[in-house]
């Protein structure tokens, strides 16, 4: 039998390697690189769970999604929370897993106090967005970047 439970936990020393490819494939979907000692620092950060948390998605025992979130001050407010990064593996795609995850790191929001919790997607990412428009509000805004030296 399969198991279908989605168990939501935070990451754990033993998730290294399943977190590192999913944290790779979600840098491949938005075409960004990041050298190797780049995933080194960012799991000692995300284990350290001082300035960057994350969670873990677990079917049948197998990490297949994970979410890394920060609280930040804001001006006008409470605390934000900004989930900066949310990706499920293919095979566990439409299980509810991202929905699971986003529905931790709100419960975590809540525990901390926060006034708000937002992301930020492509604008033609139809499938993630679809789940968006179920669980949260899209507002109209736009980000822009600007580039730094270095």
């Amino acid at each position: 039998m399969i198991d279908n439970v989605i168990d939501i936990g935070p990451l754990r020393p033993e998730d290294r390697a399943a977190w590192e490819a999913l944290a790779r494939g979600y840098k491949a979907f938005y075409e960004t690189t990041v050298p190797d000692d780049g995933y080194d620092e960012t799991w000692r950060r995300l284990l350290s769970g001082t300035e960057l948390h994350g969670v873990g998605a677990r079917l049948g025992g197998e990490l297949v999604g994970i979410a890394h979130y920060l609280f930040h001050v804001t001006f006008w407010s409470a605390d934000s929370c900004y989930l900066q990064d949310l990706f499920v593996g293919e095979a566990a795609r439409g299980k509810g897993v991202a929905r699971a995850l986003i529905e931790r790191v709100a419960d975590a929001s809540r525990a901390r106090g926060a006034a708000r919790l937002y992301w930020t997607t492509k604008q033609d990412n139809a499938p993630a967005r679809a789940l968006y428009d179920k669980v949260a509000r899209f507002n109209g805004f736009v980000r822009y970047d600007y580039q730094l030296p270095g």
